[in-house]
């Protein structure tokens, strides 16, 4: 059954099958590259058009938005090996990399059955909006694809501001839309705790959950590092690069750098 599952789901993504089924590598798109998280040279495939899911390192199946995110954590903090990185809501070969590099790695998620500052297995328990960890005591917080599923974005840029070293830095990746003058929001908490849909709802995968996933609570606009200005107080860089042979290209592929200023 499960085979069967897999078959109808590449040919709905139009995805090349041999007659026996399976991938027909053949017919794929493909080039050579370099990939940042494997650190080898490496075949880049094209499994669909939709690069942003199916643009995969052929050696680490890595995609398009985490190679972006390591890429440009080398370049605005070349030393990042050797400081405090935190991780929220870590997941695949991007954490694994994170976590094998730096030392002083951390990582955790949003777990609603324990208590914050308390450990679920290797992961710590934190809320964005909440978190525990003292004042200025990371040096880089990084999350991937998690801010268009937070309900108290200016709670959580505060919070990140607030525990972050003089100098660091808050380097991430979400879907943004600059075609938005304004950030609209989907979703908000009713006082009951449960969703308030204000528009029709999207679900994205949750690497520790099931169900339906994570609710999208934000389409974020042009005004977004505005946002951060005027909730974290740090300026905000937005960083682009497109180059097949780093295996970069698609959709929602911008790497935002918050940085809290020195001396505070």
């Amino acid at each position: 059954m499960l085979k069967l599952a897999k078959k109808i789901a590449r040919k709905i993504l139009n995805i090349p099958l041999n007659i026996k089924g399976k991938i027909n590598f053949a017919q794929l798109k493909k080039n050579d590259g370099y990939c940042c998280i494997c650190e080898q040279q490496t075949e880049f495939i094209i499994y669909n058009d939709w690069l942003r899911d199916y643009y995969k390192c052929k050696k680490c199946d890595t995609i398009p938005r985490n190679r972006a995110l390591a890429n440009a954590l080398t370049k605005y903090a070349s030393n990042w090996e050797k400081l405090i990185v935190h991780e929220s809501s870590p997941s695949g070969e991007l954490s694994k990399y994170l976590k094998r590099k730096c030392k002083g790695y951390s990582g955790s998620q949003y777990f609603s059955d324990v208590p914050r500052g308390q450990y679920k297995g290797e992961f710590r328990s934190e809320d964005l909006s909440k978190l525990t960890f003292e004042d200025n005591s990371i040096d880089i917080l990084i999350t991937s694809d998690v801010f268009e599923h937070v309900y108290e974005p200016a709670k959580a840029f505060k919070e990140i501001a607030r525990v972050l070293k003089p100098g660091g830095m808050h380097i991430f990746t979400m879907p943004w839309y600059p075609e938005l003058k304004t950030t609209v929001q989907r979703t908000k908490l009713s006082p009951d705790g449960t969703d308030e849909f204000l528009m029709e709802p999207i679900y994205h995968g949750n690497p520790i959950g099931g169900g339906k996933g994570s609710i999208v609570t934000f389409d974020w606009g042009l005004d977004f590092p505005d946002f951060i200005f005027k909730n974290g107080g740090m300026n905000t860089i937005i960083y682009l690069e497109v180059d097949r042979k780093k295996g970069l290209d698609g959709k929602f592929l911008e790497v935002f750098i918050s940085r809290k200023a020195d001396g505070k």
